[in-house]
């Protein structure tokens, strides 16, 4: 087995990704304090094609370095847009009928490995601060919530391994559509 050379990755120009069909979901960052995770969740937006990412609240927006530098080049290619308040971006999807799930541990939650994508809808999911999670506020706007099973000590992710988990998980489902 011989390891791929960058130039063999087929990958898209800034140009070419933004014309590609995009899968059906949008993220809502909801006061995520760190850049570097920032970062994270554009480049992995990127790998799966994400429609577009709301940053609210204290989330910071590019250009910046830090972020900047774990998105690598990913804030020119996904879709973003900054707006202040996360549950007024909920309540504008949901009015654009699009299905917004929380990620988080809540009563009542969806465990992700149950979650089923329906063809033709559109989801958003939201990801919240590192150290309060999704604000309830938000919650209490959303549709449901989903939360990534765990089974260790800690039952917390950080918000970017968070943010890969259920955007390959949805990806995949998507594409078995």
């Amino acid at each position: 087995m011989r390891k791929l050379k960058n130039s063999e990755l087929n990958r898209k120009s800034v140009a070419a990704f933004k014309q590609a069909p995009k899968t059906p979901l949008i993220l809502i960052l909801d006061d995520v304090r760190s850049l570097n995770n920032i970062g994270s969740v554009f480049r992995t937006a990127d790998a799966f094609l994400v429609e577009k990412i709301y940053l609210c609240g204290i989330t910071a927006t590019p250009p910046n370095k830090d972020i900047h530098k774990t998105a690598l080049g990913a804030t020119e290619s996904v879709h973003w847009e900054y707006q202040k308040d996360a549950s007024e971006v909920v309540h504008k999807l949901q009015a654009q009928d699009v299905k917004v799930l929380a990620i988080e541990q809540a009563e009542g939650a969806i465990s992700l490995e149950q979650f089923e994508v329906v063809e033709n809808i559109k989801y958003a999911f939201v990801l919240g601060n590192e150290v309060k999670g999704v604000s309830q506020s938000t919650i209490d706007q959303c549709d449901g919530v989903l939360v990534i099973p765990q089974e260790g000590t800690k039952h917390s992710l950080n918000i970017s391994v968070a943010t890969g988990v259920v955007l390959w998980d949805f990806y995949q489902k998507f594409k078995m559509l």
